[in-house]
């Protein structure tokens, strides 16, 4: 989990037009994230510029379904759904700079061809590079819940950003959020439900979908009774 934002932090957010839902910091790199970092990010990384990114280009194919990805954490989830579907190519967005290098390793050791890694804020990436109906499908598993009160209108899942996203996926698009936060579950799935181009693909929460696996830390919690709440919207 995150830690509260620092004065400065939530000055920035403002002057950047909107509230972080993180803060960013380095964190403790261990020397394998240092080196993977180091080797991996100008081959896969795609730097934050306020233009608009070409997918197909980015990943040399058309074919291919493009999903984005919201918190990659420390990677083992997203490296392990990119590993299962080399069919699409994945594109994720994480601040954290020892989540990044540990992906960086998934990355090099698995010979992951179809994923790239953008370390900015996400707010910003989608507001800035992602064009209009590009994506099929993406996925936000276990953001920040920013559980007090007082912090709630830093968490990620709210209306206008929500509406961002819709306006990203194509038709028939997915927007797949997960959460351990019974509460958040509730707001994500009002948030989401009053969204007019997306529209709920079950009766309130669904299934976890088989492609979203199972993290240790989500089996050690279902196995003490912590539940978890999967939501899958598509684009009209």
């Amino acid at each position: 989990m995150m830690v509260a934002n620092t004065y400065e932090e939530d000055r920035a957010g403002r002057e950047s037009g909107h509230i972080k839902s993180f803060v960013r910091r380095l964190g403790r790199m261990s020397a394998a994230q240092t080196r993977y970092l180091d080797m991996m990010m100008p081959k896969i990384g795609v730097p934050y510029v306020q233009q608009t990114l070409d997918l197909d280009a980015l990943f040399a194919r058309s074919d291919a379904k493009k999903i984005f990805e919201i918190g990659c954490g420390m990677g083992e989830t997203t490296a392990r759904i990119a590993a299962a579907h080399p069919e699409n190519d994945y594109l994720g967005v994480e601040v954290h700079t020892p989540g990044v290098g540990s992906l960086c390793k998934l990355i090099a050791e698995q010979e992951l061809a179809n994923l790239r890694i953008i370390q900015h804020d996400a707010v910003e990436v989608v507001r800035d590079m992602l064009p209009d109906a590009s994506l099929d499908g993406i996925h936000i598993f276990f953001p920040d819940p920013w559980h007090k009160k007082r912090h709630n209108k830093r968490r990620l899942i709210q209306s206008p950003f929500v509406a961002q996203l819709a306006r990203r996926l194509k038709s028939g698009g997915y927007l797949h959020c997960a959460t351990d936060w019974e509460e958040y579950a509730a707001q994500m799935q009002e948030t989401l439900a009053a969204e007019p181009l997306l529209h709920n693909t079950a009766d309130g929460y669904a299934p976890r979908p088989e492609y979203r696996p199972l993290t240790k830390f989500e089996q050690r919690g279902l196995r003490l009774g912590h539940g978890v709440w999967d939501l899958v919207f598509r684009r009209l």
